[in-house]
């Protein structure tokens, strides 16, 4: 299994290049006013104490260009966990070397390595970039599937 040594995992000295990364996801996702993350909390759930987090990097030029932030999954139906890869970003001006195919790439051969037999994402039904991209490798949309969300209010009084 060759590596590309453009993606390794995320240290904490990453931590400030990855928020910048997850605020211009948001920004590209047309809702920077929703991304509310902090160096702290980012700090605190990749590298405290029992992370449920995990982070692969892409460096271009000796810099954080890109990210993979993802956590584990777990299917009843094949007994096994997978991943959820939640956010990947690749800054623009970096876009076209490969960068967002090399950390996908580390996630699958994590994958791999772990017995893991499922690699899962969402992407906005207007990104076609991305769709165009992921389908190029020979991933496959679920379209039978509607994501639901609780948030703020609603999940405050279900859960009280």
């Amino acid at each position: 299994m060759q590596i590309d040594e453009r993606v390794r995992r995320a240290r904490p000295d990453d931590v400030p290049a990855l928020v910048e990364l997850v605020y211009g996801l948001a920004e590209y996702e047309r809702a920077p006013d929703e991304c509310k993350l902090t160096a702290g909390q980012l700090e605190t759930a990749l590298f405290g104490p029992e992370p449920k987090v995990f982070c692969h990097v892409a460096e271009h030029d000796g810099a954080v260009a890109g990210c993979a932030i993802w956590f584990l999954s777990f299917s009843t139906w094949r007994g096994v966990h997978g991943i959820y890869l939640e956010d990947l970003f690749v800054r623009p001006e970096t876009r076209g070397a490969g960068l967002g195919k090399a950390l996908l790439t580390a996630l699958a051969q994590e994958c791999v390595r772990n017995g893991y037999e499922r690699l899962e994402w969402s992407v906005l039904d207007w990104n076609t970039p991305a769709i165009d991209f992921y389908e190029s490798l020979g991933a496959h949309p679920q379209d039978e599937w509607t994501i639901y969300r609780l948030t703020d209010e609603p999940l405050a009084r279900l859960g009280s």
